[in-house]
């Protein structure tokens, strides 16, 4: 387990620092973001070459679902920022860093995002190295039945508000139907239900119960830091009618509407 570690990050090392280069050659940071779920996807098979001998259902399993989330989180991400600048989140730093941004940045956003990576993609290691022949059992119906929960909000609830964004007529509003009449962040939600989904079928192998580090820190993230904090500050700032929508709608667990 530990070899298997060490190795992964190595990976996301050289994985991080190649994507560093290509950010400062296109003076945007914001890949790292494109390549967040890629990432796990990377993580995923890196740990599956190096099992001995057949593998064990459960690791082509994990590594299975981790590359349809990581490399569909990457594609809709790439295809929502294409052609739109560095994110503003960058931009500020860059502003405020000046000529030091791009060392800066080597350290706090890349060398950071590979560590989260390191730490959130721990289920994914357990499943496939502590994991033996046996059959796939109740654990794994679990973490199956909760990753296709959370695929579903996150997905759906994409694509419903990339349908809102692309109505010119909506310009100002609030998206309240589909998905988001329940939760004012369908896709968060999803992204959180797919790592527990992850640790219920670590749960299956010796040693996952640790691993329940991982939901903890993804949904965290979500929740308190890049996520739902981060975005409805500027939200409520920028969109009057979104106090409105946060008074009657659950910011995360979906529940029906209040009044």
């Amino acid at each position: 387990m530990s070899e298997t570690l060490g190795a992964n990050a190595a990976v996301l090392a050289g994985f991080m620092l190649a994507l560093w280069l290509v950010s400062l050659w296109l003076r945007n940071a914001s890949i790292v973001d494109v390549a967040w779920g890629p990432a796990y996807a990377l993580i995923a098979l890196v740990t599956h070459a190096r099992i001995a001998g057949a593998a064990p259902p459960r690791a082509v399993l994990v590594v299975a679902l981790a590359c349809v989330w990581g490399l569909r989180l990457g594609a809709y991400l790439f295809w929502r920022n294409h052609r739109k600048g560095e994110d503003f989140r960058y931009r500020a730093m860059r502003r405020y860093w000046g000529a030091r941004f791009p060392l800066v940045s080597l350290f706090t956003v890349f060398t950071l995002q590979g560590a989260l990576v390191w730490v959130i993609s721990l289920p994914l290691v357990v499943s496939q190295v502590s994991g033996d022949a046996t059959p796939l059992g109740v654990f794994d119906a679990l973490g199956v039945a909760l990753w296709l929960a959370g695929m579903t909000f996150e997905v759906v609830g994409d694509w419903q508000l990339a349908r809102f964004r692309a109505d010119p007529a909506k310009r100002g509003s609030v998206l309240d139907t589909g998905l988001w009449r329940y939760t004012r962040h369908p896709n968060y939600f999803g992204d959180s239900l797919v790592w527990w989904a992850f640790f219920a079928i670590a749960l299956a192998v010796p040693g996952g119960i640790w691993t329940v580090v991982s939901p903890i820190v993804m949904t965290t993230l979500l929740l308190r830091v890049s996520g739902v904090a981060l975005l409805e500050r500027t939200l409520t700032k920028t969109k009057p009618a979104y106090r409105d929508y946060v008074a009657r709608t659950n910011a995360f667990i979906p529940g029906p509407p209040r009044g």
